[in-house]
């Protein structure tokens, strides 16, 4: 299983209602994509951090989360939410079974 989370530095302009709705809106958006099998997203507490938006998603491999980044849906919530909200992200990808070898995920 494969856990794949993105940080975002939301732009100036965002303040926490909008940032309420970006994390509603890639919910219902990427529930939507077969392949995931969990979306959260949400705010960051801490209002000095860089990092005030967050995406994550469960996925059942790397080929599965390349199919995921390469839908339409997905790709569509990049260009309608993330692309016109935000300025920086830092993707990271992790496996949840650490008894797994990666070359099988």
């Amino acid at each position: 299983m494969i856990h794949y989370v993105v940080f975002y530095e939301t732009q100036p302009h965002v303040d926490d209602p909008k940032r309420q709705e970006m994390a509603r809106t890639a919910r219902s958006l990427l529930l939507k994509i077969p392949e995931i099998f969990s979306v959260k997203s949400g705010r960051s507490l801490d209002s000095a951090s860089q990092w005030s938006f967050f995406v994550s998603i469960e996925v059942d491999s790397l080929k599965k989360l390349h199919i995921v980044l390469e839908d339409p849906i997905y790709l569509k919530f990049l260009e309608s939410v993330i692309k016109n909200h935000t300025s920086v992200s830092f993707p990271q990808r992790f496996e949840l079974d650490p008894s797994l070898d990666l070359k099988y995920s």
